[in-house]
């Protein structure tokens, strides 16, 4: 990719879908922005539409420079101007959920052909020009080493493993030089005991790209690991936008709480100006760490911020404005490999680590839990909005 870019891509469009109308906004600079939602709400489709695979109904979409030589942008999709620049010429690379390696050819062949496909050229000034045979062998060769593909290179996609499968892909996107990068659902058809390894070594790609990145996923865990920033995606509306881990801290709506992992959420009374009653949780008063406002309509609490008191240790709190205090009783406990998964009678879910070796339950529930103020989570909007 050219040197001396500071790139941003800006993207800004509607497109009518089947059951709802996509409308997303957002720019994205270098880093990896992430889009975090359900299946069918848009992500793919936003994805498409930038890499021209897809062409939206209205907005735009460009990529602006914002120092160097080639200061200025170029526009990918223009409903206005009429502009829709074909995949070829985009500088988009786009990888599949299932990598879209060619079955009958090598791991050097494929990455050859991602050269050939997306035009194979080198900047000399604003222009492209493209490369020589001797150049694009040297461009593959870099790839295979940097990589790690060397001793791969006469295989085929079916004699690769899965993550050798991810890196010829990565490979063959970005030996062209993209100025974007577009990543849908990368681990979404790897066996659960891959993905670990996957996102390490994706991570490791996009932390020496220099370009924009983008992935969809619905899985917050690998959103939360792999994406500088985030969106959160609903039927075609973003509902969130910002860095990630601001994000998952203080996801402001319910449907931005959810997104991001937290099942307990409660409608709310407000008793005070930081005293709240959980109306879904048989009642449950508790003290918050700021004011609640007349735009807070619910609480949530996430299943690992509850605190596991003896009946000693819940004295002390008792009586206290801040002891948030929550008395077990007799919960349903599920058993998981390395979680309990415990149930209150007032509906609050609890999830508490254990090891795979350990499954009696004696001594497991104390006799309180206890939510730090800072822990709660006050929110807007409708629990089912």
């Amino acid at each position: 990719m050219d040197s001396g870019h500071d790139l941003r891509l800006g993207v800004d469009i509607k497109k009518k879908l089947k059951e709802f109308s996509l409308d997303i906004g957002f720019e994205a600079g270098r880093g990896c922005l992430g889009i975090l939602g359900p299946s069918g709400c848009g992500k793919s489709m936003t994805l498409k539409s930038i890499a021209g695979i897809v062409r939206p109904d209205s907005g735009r979409i460009a990529i602006q420079y914002a120092q160097g030589e080639a200061a200025g942008g170029r526009v990918l999709y223009d409903s206005s101007l009429k502009v829709n620049e074909r995949p070829q010429v985009r500088r988009v690379g786009y990888l599949f959920q299932n990598y879209a390696l060619f079955p009958n050819m090598t791991v050097e062949q494929n990455i050859l052909t991602g050269l050939n496909s997306a035009g194979g050229r080198k900047a000399v000034s604003r222009k492209r020009q493209p490369l020589t045979q001797k150049e694009k062998d040297g461009k593959v060769r870099e790839m295979l080493s940097r990589f790690r593909l060397e001793g791969l290179e006469q295989r085929y996609p079916a004699q690769l493993s899965g993550g050798q499968q991810q890196r010829v892909a990565l490979a063959r996107i970005l030996a062209y030089g993209p100025e974007v990068l577009l990543l849908d659902e990368p681990f979404s058809a790897m066996d659960t005991y891959l993905r670990e390894g996957l996102r390490l070594e994706l991570a490791s790609v996009l932390k020496d790209y220099d370009g924009v990145s983008v992935m969809v996923t619905h899985d917050r865990d690998e959103a939360y690991q792999l994406c500088d920033s985030l969106l959160l995606l609903d039927r075609g509306s973003v509902l969130a936008g910002g860095k990630t881990r601001d994000i998952f801290q203080c996801p402001i709506t319910c449907q931005a709480a959810r997104l991001t992992g937290c099942k307990n959420i409660s409608r709310i009374g407000r008793l005070g100006p930081r005293r709240i009653k959980a109306l879904d949780w048989g009642g449950l008063e508790l003290t918050t760490d700021r004011d609640v406002d007349g735009s807070i309509t619910a609480v949530g609490i996430r299943a690992h911020d509850f605190e596991p008191l003896s009946d000693g240790e819940a004295e002390q709190w008792k009586g206290r404005e801040n002891g948030n205090l929550i008395q077990v009783g007799s919960p349903n406990i599920s058993e998981m490999p390395f979680e309990w998964y415990i149930t209150l009678s007032n509906g609050l879910w609890w999830k508490k680590e254990k090891d795979i070796h350990t499954h009696n339950t004696a001594g497991l529930v104390p006799g309180w839990l206890r939510v730090e103020p800072s822990a709660l989570l006050l929110l807007t909007g409708e629990l089912n909005g």
